[in-house]
């Protein structure tokens, strides 16, 4: 029991959080609340799970690697030592306490309490007063079984995790869970993002695509045939291994020239070592994309584009620490006009897969969520999807934007739902969050007139979007 419970305040986080009305809480607790959790998208270590990993205290689950509070702690003038550097694990952790009064407003603010109470049964606030004793209880918890990694994703009810790999990656990993016969699905998604981003780079390309061949039992002989060849069995093998989905991370998609053979001559020479010219990098890039898309309209896969990040903008600290350590912002990257002829290409021979799109930009809402309806073709309920909010916009503003687009412009109905993109087993009840936002906005239309006071279609409505729509979308 947390000892200073009697003396430390009590969170804000009780049965009706963020549900303001009689019918939010109904079809929350009544509905919402009991479905399982597919995430269809996270970036958890398979290793990790594989070893069913016990983390030694609450720093090592929760703030290592989490980009998120190093922002939020550099931001109230923390060190950098206290997020990336040398200090102890205590230390890290007592300067993330002081700073969490400080993100109120911030999703931090919530997300923490809620992972105190959800994880550990702790429902103080957390503070510089109450941060030992609340670090010293959870740290000892996760050192007991119960705190495995995997028990912790028995605890959240998550049926199916789907993480985020390389094309290279052997998924050794993954075959170790699968031959351990854990219950709950941990599946590779495919990310070729290499394949592409790294063509203004030569040498690191020629060293990846060897690298890619070798895995793929692929000779290697410096051609983009090679390349795409070795592309081809890795996807297969994903297969395989039970994966579902492939995914890319691009600032826009790619579509100016589709010129196979041209893209061939081009990734040749750039794995020789030469520089392409603007022209030229966009007739690879667009090819290429072009190809991996058939890959997974030719296995009934489901494609993802995230779009619109604008990446490692501190070049010092990227030269310090390298990548995906709080550096990036939201780009204001033309989105429309290349993305509908992507599309186009792949519909005009029926070979669009499945798709979702997610924009970081929340300019672009309406942009994806029309651009949805446009290859909503009738061959099987919301083939394309205006994917949940992401990353700077995985908050309750940005969540509410996405619905309400979503609402205007497409089925609400028909929505997949949400899912963690985290590198972190404590953020599962990120998903009880979006599904609080659903159901509040719901209710609150009921409330309003706006809606009908159908509690049994409405509460299939919020289980279908925060569980039964995914199940049947991916065919897991």
């Amino acid at each position: 029991m947390f000892v200073i419970q009697h003396k430390a305040q009590k969170t804000f986080v009780n049965d009706d959080f963020l549900l303001r009305t009689e019918t939010a809480r109904r079809l929350y607790h009544d509905y919402a609340k009991q479905v399982p959790i597919i995430d269809f998208h996270c970036h958890l270590p398979p290793d990790q799970i594989a070893d069913d990993k016990q983390f030694e205290n609450l720093t090592q689950i929760w703030l290592y690697g989490d980009h998120y509070k190093w922002r939020a702690m550099r931001t109230n003038g923390v060190a950098e030592k206290y997020c990336t550097g040398d200090a102890s694990d205590w230390e890290k952790f007592e300067k993330w306490a002081e700073t969490v009064p400080y993100t109120m407003r911030n999703p931090l603010y919530h997300w923490t309490h809620l992972e105190l109470l959800r994880y550990f049964d702790i429902d103080v606030v957390l503070n510089k007063d109450t941060a030992r004793e609340i670090y010293e209880e959870c740290s000892a918890k996760l050192q007991t079984p119960e705190y495995s990694v995997r028990n912790l994703l028995r605890k959240m009810n998550v049926k199916v995790v789907c993480t985020t790999d390389d094309p290279s990656d052997s998924l050794e990993h993954h075959q170790r869970i699968q031959d351990s016969g854990f219950e709950i699905k941990v599946l590779p998604t495919f990310r070729a993002d290499k394949s592409m981003l790294l063509i203004d780079q030569p040498a690191e390309l020629s060293a990846y695509v060897q690298k890619l061949c070798a895995v793929a039992g692929v000779d290697y002989q410096g051609t983009y045939d090679n390349l795409l060849e070795a592309l081809q069995k890795r996807h297969d093998f994903f297969a395989e291994m039970g994966g579902r989905l492939s995914d890319h991370g691009l600032e826009q998609v790619y579509a100016t020239r589709f010129d196979a053979s041209e893209a061939s001559t081009y990734g040749t020479r750039a794995l020789g070592g030469a520089s392409l010219n603007q022209e030229e990098r966009s007739t690879y890039l667009s090819t290429l994309l072009y190809e991996l898309a058939k890959m997974d309209h030719a296995k009934d896969w489901t494609q993802q584009f995230h779009l619109g990040a604008l990446r490692n903008n501190n070049s010092r600290m990227l030269r310090e620490l390298g990548p995906d350590t709080g550096w990036d912002s939201i780009g204001d990257f033309s989105q429309a006009r290349a993305l509908a002829a992507f599309m186009d290409k792949l519909d005009s021979t029926d070979q669009l897969a499945k798709t979702i799109l997610y924009n970081l930009n929340p300019g672009d809402n309406e942009i994806m969520a029309t651009m949805a309806g446009n290859f909503n073709d009738g061959s099987f309920p919301g083939k394309i999807q205006f994917g949940s909010g992401w990353w700077f916009l995985d908050q309750k503003d940005g969540m509410e934007r996405q619905i309400n687009a979503l609402s205007n412009m497409g089925l609400l109905s028909r929505f997949v739902g949400m899912l963690t993109d985290s590198r972190s087993f404590m953020s599962y009840p990120r998903h009880e969050y979006f599904r609080r936002i659903l159901c509040n906005l719901i209710g609150t239309d009921v409330e309003n007139g706006e809606l009908p006071n159908d509690l049994p279609w409405l509460g299939k409505l919020v289980e279908d979007v925060s569980y039964f729509n995914a199940k049947n979308y991916f065919g897991f």
